[in-house]
């Protein structure tokens, strides 16, 4: 079949099985798997080969830079300390256990060869937290997940590169501690270094562009910018990409125009949704000529002998990460009384600078002659130290929010059981098993166990997830509290321009101030469309009015992001009313 045809046909299936997915209660990965691994069954459809490296660098990092782009940068540097355990501590412990295990069960395969297997195993799969999502668990347990997952697959390829290195004779201490430490901390400092200047770089550029189907043109590129240099350094590609997404994650909402925002966002949306369903199409096809090729080589094991080793080695990636899991949350714990103590030290410390600050304030010129200090040299020290007065404040205030988050929503056991149970294998997994080079021993039959283990648990604990959730009721999402939250969002932002010009003129209409602008936007939108002189306020043309209004805007996007900065809300909140400030500025734009 002509390959503009199978292409045509790949996106209207991709298309289907995400529609049809949410009506028969499946994530889509597991429609376009099963639809994938039927297609591939067909005697007429021959084999599909495709090179691992699409997959691992050309696939990859525009999904992760896609995800640390939605993911808001306040939750992921709370979550920091558990997304590191998992995402390295746990590839680390896992890969190093399977491959272990994979040795004294199949010594034909060498300790190297069996770690590659096991580093080839330990990533997770983000399927889980589209199921957790739609379940309604508590935002902590979501963070959690996604981070780990933009960073464990990095942590698990940079093992596989030592492991195979190791296997291939051509460093043979490249599995020692030190040497894979030193390994890990060259590639994620180099990753982060490169991701940081190029996602930095970015924002700036796309903050000039005035068309939004430029801006995301050149989005499209941001991912390959940070991960191609950063390969040829010798880091991880899959890190610098997800630094360059955090950077704009941060920066974003400050520097780059709304409309060329939403344009972006509905855009990689659609990115996303092509690219992950053509993994999962793609490995569900691939699926039988794998199981074929050991079937077909009589120097390797039975495929139930493949079958033996991926329930084994799926067992006991349940149980590391389960006992991980469970000594993260005694940690974490353990931290939460830590900080506690360390909070109430540090609000000590800043009420006694307080005090001698106000007493250093009654200095006389007296004692500042006498000091041989001028009063300007005073003056300029006492405002250097009102602002790390100010600093001490303002992180005083932000491990203040956090301890609340903490607090408000503790993770234990049950929300523990849905971190190890969510702890499923997919694309990753498939895409670097592929990498293994032709040479290892037992290749078809280490291709078929990692193919087993990612389908398995798919299937598994991607059908059973959502039942899991209602049995352990864990922590869940509370809508009281965010309309709450919502009611204590307005009230900033209200604060934030009742002194404006725009508020003035509204006031002059004869618009009551307590209703707050951010309905009062709306009132302005319609009035400019109408183009109602009458509807003005008095001695304002529609462009003067537009203009305070945005600048309104501006004013409040500022306090809300000072908001996000010191921890006062949570991200769900602070996005919905970004969002909302977002509408109304390219409705006013709509308009000019």
């Amino acid at each position: 079949m002509d390959p503009l045809a199978i292409a045509v046909l790949a996106l209207l299936v991709i298309a289907a099985g995400n529609q049809l997915a949410p009506k028969v209660g499946l994530a889509s990965p597991l429609v376009l798997l099963t639809l994938g691994i039927g297609v591939g069954l067909l005697p007429w459809v021959q084999g599909v080969e495709v090179a691992p490296e699409l997959i691992l660098e050309g696939v990859l990092p525009p999904l992760l830079f896609a995800t640390a782009v939605a993911m808001p940068v306040m939750d992921f540097r709370r979550e920091l300390r558990s997304v590191a355990a998992l995402a390295i501590g746990l590839v680390v412990a896992s890969a190093l256990l399977l491959g272990l295990m994979i040795h004294l069960l199949l010594p034909a395969v060498s300790l190297p060869w069996a770690v590659a297997l096991g580093a080839v195993l330990s990533p997770t799969d983000a399927v889980a937290v589209a199921i957790a999502r739609g379940q309604g668990v508590n935002h902590r347990i979501i963070t959690v997940l996604e981070g780990e997952g933009l960073l464990n697959d990095a942590s698990a390829l940079v093992l596989l590169s030592a492991a195979v290195a190791a296997g291939l004779n051509t460093d043979a201490g490249a599995l020692r501690p030190m040497s894979l430490a030193t390994g890990f901390v060259m590639a994620l400092a180099v990753a982060v270094v490169v991701g940081w200047l190029v996602g930095e770089a970015t924002i700036r550029v796309r903050s000039r562009v005035t068309d939004s189907a430029v801006d995301t043109v050149i989005s499209f590129t941001v991912p390959f910018l940070a991960s191609i240099p950063t390969e040829y350094l010798g880091g991880s590609g899959l890190v610098a990409a997800v630094v360059a997404g955090l950077v704009v994650s941060f920066h974003g909402p400050q520097m780059l125009p709304p409309g060329n925002r939403r344009a972006a966002h509905a855009n990689w949306r659609t990115l996303e949704l092509v690219l992950e369903g053509a993994v999962f199409l793609v490995v569900g096809i691939q699926a039988y000529g794998i199981v074929n090729e050991l079937r077909l080589d009589p120097s390797t094991p039975t495929v139930g002998h493949a079958v033996l080793l991926a329930v084994l080695s799926g067992a006991l990636v349940m149980v590391v990460r389960a006992v991980f899991v469970a000594a993260i949350l005694w940690w974490l714990r353990s931290a939460r009384r830590r900080n506690h103590r360390r909070l109430s030290a540090q609000a000590e410390r800043i009420a006694r600078f307080e005090e001698r600050l106000s007493h250093a304030c009654d200095v006389d010129e007296e004692l500042l002659a006498s000091r041989d200090l001028s009063p300007e040299d005073w003056l300029k020290a006492l405002n250097r130290w009102h602002s790390r007065l100010d600093k001490g404040r303002r992180r005083q205030k932000r491990a203040t929010n956090d301890m609340a988050y903490f607090t408000a929503a503790t993770l234990g056991p049950r929300e523990g059981t849905v971190i190890v149970w969510a702890g499923m294998r997919g694309a990753v997994t498939l895409a670097a098993a592929q990498t293994l080079p032709l040479s290892a021993p037992l290749r078809p039959l280490l291709l078929l166990v990692a193919l087993l283990v990612a389908v398995g648990s798919l299937v598994v604990q991607g059908l059973t997830l959502s039942l899991v959730i209602r049995l352990v009721k864990p922590l869940m999402a509370v809508e009281g509290e965010d309309e709450e939250e919502k009611r204590r969002v307005l009230k900033v932002m209200r604060n934030a321009v009742k002194e404006s010009a725009l508020a003035e003129a509204l006031r002059d209409q004869g618009l009551d101030d307590t209703r707050g602008l951010t309905r009062s936007f709306s009132t302005v939108g319609r009035a400019l469309a109408a183009n109602s002189p009458g509807s003005l306020p008095h001695g304002l043309s529609p462009s003067q009015l537009r203009y305070l209004a945005v600048e309104a805007i501006h004013a409040q996007r500022e306090a809300l992001l000072e908001a996000r900065d010191e921890g006062v809300f949570s991200s769900t909140t602070l996005q919905y009313a970004l969002d909302r400030l977002d509408a109304e500025e390219v409705m006013l734009a709509a308009h000019h």
